[in-house]
Parts: structure tokens; sequence; C-alpha cells
């Protein structure tokens, strides 16, 4: 999740870093790349963009440097949609690096799904039977405050020679996985021929029957979603399914409709991933618009989370019995189809605890 893109994943399938290298000198090559490059990164410069550089906010909403490595970064597409002057802006409140996250809270730790414990390598997590996860990079497109895998450095490990070349060798001698998980970081913040070549490997592994890929790329930066991506996906011999995080319906702009609907139209399925957020999306109006918002762009709702305990992110915590409430005030407003599972993974089950 944190650093720079990692060169793992290439020297998984090819060995040298040549393919990659170019990919980066030609960076502002295409409008994705070059947005992507000039995230804001700087406290400063984002709140001024946002219009909160003269503004008094209340100590909990006080902006501050971050505590740790995590860093404030955040895409210009997404800063568009941030409501200037609103330093209640559910989009905002998603990104924007605060006081609170300095507070040590009880039962919030830095690696709450003790994801260290479950790596068959560095960059191969076995959680579930029948899959496993891959953390094909520690570069995202966005940094969101609640992320579970804020405090860990993955730098070291992804950056590794050869790991995933390893990892590659054990998906292909274990014939018990079946589906294979692209997570990171972000997938979709990788070069689509370092992703092609990636794929290319995966194919031909007999017992591989599915690829999920994990993102929230087309949701912040939907412009990467182009021609070329959506022909390696529609090409690819194996059923490939796009798992998108989104988590308030002012995130689904006219961009992100474009970019869904050319993945859907595609043949791709899309489903939804949501996390149930303080402050951000824990009433039922957005939850619903969210949702219907989804079901017209042929979007599968299909997890609401409850927040991974991480520490940093405890002010966003809802407690369970009122996503319980949440989720029955849904069913009473949605067709049953549109109203996700409410879900938290809880370390050591052999699938998520289906909350409701």
């Amino acid at each position: 999740m944190l650093g720079t893109e990692s060169s793992v994943l290439l020297k998984s399938v090819k060995g040298p870093l040549g393919p990659l290298q170019n990919a980066r000198q030609g960076a502002d090559s295409t409008s994705w790349k070059r947005l992507l490059d000039s995230c804001y990164t700087s406290l400063p410069r984002f709140l001024k963009r946002v219009g909160l550089d003269h503004l008094a906010c209340s100590p909990q909403l006080r902006p501050g440097e971050p505590a740790d490595a995590f860093g404030l970064l955040v895409p210009e597409p997404f800063a568009q949609r941030i409501k200037p002057g609103d330093p209640y802006d559910p989009l905002l409140r998603q990104v924007l690096p605060t006081e609170l996250e300095t507070r040590s809270v009880p039962g919030f730790s830095h690696d709450p799904l003790q994801e260290s414990a479950q790596a068959a390598t560095g960059a191969i997590l076995r959680k579930y039977p029948g899959r496993c996860l891959v953390l094909t990079t520690a570069r995202c497109a966005i940094h969101c405050r609640f992320c579970f895998r804020r405090c860990r450095d993955y730098r070291g490990v992804l950056e590794e020679p050869g790991l995933l070349a390893h990892g590659i060798d054990l998906i292909a001698k274990d014939s018990s996985i079946r589906e294979v998980i692209l997570s990171g970081g972000d997938p979709l913040v990788l070069d689509t021929a370092v992703l092609t070549e990636f794929l290319s490997e995966l194919a031909r592994i007999d017992h591989i029957k599915r690829v999920r890929i994990h993102s929230r790329v087309p949701i912040v930066l939907p412009q990467r979603v182009d021609e070329q991506l959506v022909n390696l996906f529609t090409s690819y011999r194996l059923p490939l399914f796009l798992v998108v995080h989104t988590n308030h319906p002012l995130e689904l702009d006219d961009e992100v409709a474009r970019a869904i609907r050319q993945l859907v139209s595609g043949g791709i399925p899309v489903l939804s991933q949501t996390v149930l957020l303080r402050g951000v999306n824990d009433k039922v109006e957005p939850l619903v618009e969210l949702f219907e918002r989804l079901l017209d762009l042929r979007v599968v709702p299909y997890y609401l989370h409850q927040l991974d305990r991480v520490q940093g992110a405890a002010h966003f915590e809802v407690s369970v019995e009122e996503g319980l409430k949440l989720v029955a005030r849904l069913r009473e407003s949605l067709p049953g189809y549109a109203v996700p599972r409410y879900v938290r993974e809880v370390p050591g089950l052999k699938a998520k605890e289906i909350l409701g």
C-alpha cells in the first residue's frame, strides 16, 4: 500500500526490468498516467484545492500531517468531486488526514487481519481454501485513511528479486488453488503491458479457473479504463471478475459511469464493495442512493464491510448494532439483489463472517 510501484510483478514473468522502465519513461504518454503522477501529496496544496486552507475546523476534523508513513495521496479526478469549503464532505473525509489518526485506541492494531501470518511468500496470501491473493504492487491511486494496510510497508518485500516468480511457482504446484485474486496496493495502477504478461503466466496454469481483480481505480481514476485495458480483460482466456470499491454516491460522476459502462459493455462482470464509515455513509439515504446508482450501471452490490480495526482509523468505526439496523432499513427500501452482504473479516476463519 505504501511507497513507489513495485517492480516485482514484471520480474516474476520476464526477469529484467526493461519493459517496466520503458513504461515509467513513457508515464506522460496517456492521461491516466499523468494524473497518477500528479496526485496531491502536499497537505497545504490539497487544502487550497478543496477550499479549506483558511477555514477553521472543529478539533476533531482539524487537518493534520499523517503521523506515520501513510501520506496524503489524492488524484485530481477525485478531488474535483469534493465540495469546496465543506470540511464535512463525505469524499473529503475519506482522504483528509486529521488529528484523530494520532490517537492510540485499544482494539486497533497495525495488522488487524494478521496478514503477516497468512503469507505463503511476502506477496502471496492464503486466507481461504481454493483461493490465493497476490499483492501485485505497493502503489495505490488514492490513500483512503481507513485502509487496513495503511500501517504495513511492503516495499522491502515486494521489491525482493524473484519473489513473485516464486509465488507463481507456488500457485502452479498447488492444484487446490482455483481462483487468484489480484490486490495490492491497486493492481490497476500497473501498466497494461505488465498486467498482460502476468495474466498470461496465470493462464498457463491449468488448475486456475478464474481471476478476480479488486480495485478502487475505476472509481477514483476512471481515465485508467481505456480500450486497451478492456481489450485485455475481454480477450483473457480465464473468466475475469472486477470488484470495485466505492463508498458514496457522490463518487459516481459521469466519467466513472463511462468507465463502468465500458467495462460492463465489454462483458466484464463488475461487483462492488463498500466500507461502512462513520461520517461518510452511516445513514440509510446515501447507501440506498449508492446501491441504486450501481444497479443503474449494471454493477452488483457485493459486500458492505464492517471497518477493519486498523490503528489510526478508529474514528470511522460504526458499531455492528448500528450496521445491522442500517441493513434492515436497506432491505425495506431496496430489492433483495441490491442489498450487499454485511460482513467482517475475522483472522483465522475460513470465510468472511456474515453479519446481516
